[in-house]
């Protein structure tokens, strides 16, 4: 058991407390083409451009992982001196959103691509900190509902569907 700092603690009335924060950060991989299908990642697009079969979840249409995307993760972990799982799972997170056509979202959870490391942030007075990192993984990203195009609709775009 790591003892923190005395500045990390709280002192309640039933006992001390340590101050954890977590963040969950989203980046887009970069890649000319989207985590399972040849479409395009092309920023500033006309609405729905960007999108194959397979992001607008046609029936039978599989989706063919991009090698890009895992070498950009791996690279990325590299970076962090973090551990590059030699095994890696894709799972299905089930839920509805009006900008996610299959009814699901092809993400890692379980086992991700990149493992523990960290970061090392420079402080104010000189010194350095090390941030852990607890896991970095794939999965694709959803549409986006536009609301402010129709007075009593919402519309859809999906030419971020499936980005990395």
């Amino acid at each position: 058991m790591s003892i923190a700092p005395e500045s990390y603690i709280v002192r309640g009335a039933t006992g001390d407390w340590e101050i954890v924060v977590g963040l969950e950060v989203h980046a887009q991989v970069t890649s000319k083409a989207k985590l399972f299908s040849g479409a395009s990642t092309t920023f500033g697009s006309e609405p729905n451009d960007n999108v194959s079969l397979v992001d607008a979840a046609f029936p039978g249409m599989l989706p063919v992982i991009n090698a890009e995307c895992v070498r950009q993760a791996v690279r990325t972990g590299l970076a962090l001196g973090a551990r590059i799982n030699r095994y890696s799972r894709f799972d299905r997170k089930n839920y509805f959103y009006a900008d996610l056509p299959q009814g699901y979202q092809i993400s890692q959870f379980s086992d991700p691509i990149v493992g523990e490391g960290e970061v090392h942030v420079e402080l104010a007075n000189g010194a350095s900190k090390a941030i852990g990192i607890e896991r970095l993984h794939l999965e694709q990203d959803a549409g986006k509902s536009i609301h402010d195009q129709h007075p009593r609709m919402t519309l859809v775009d999906l030419n971020r569907s499936g980005v990395a």
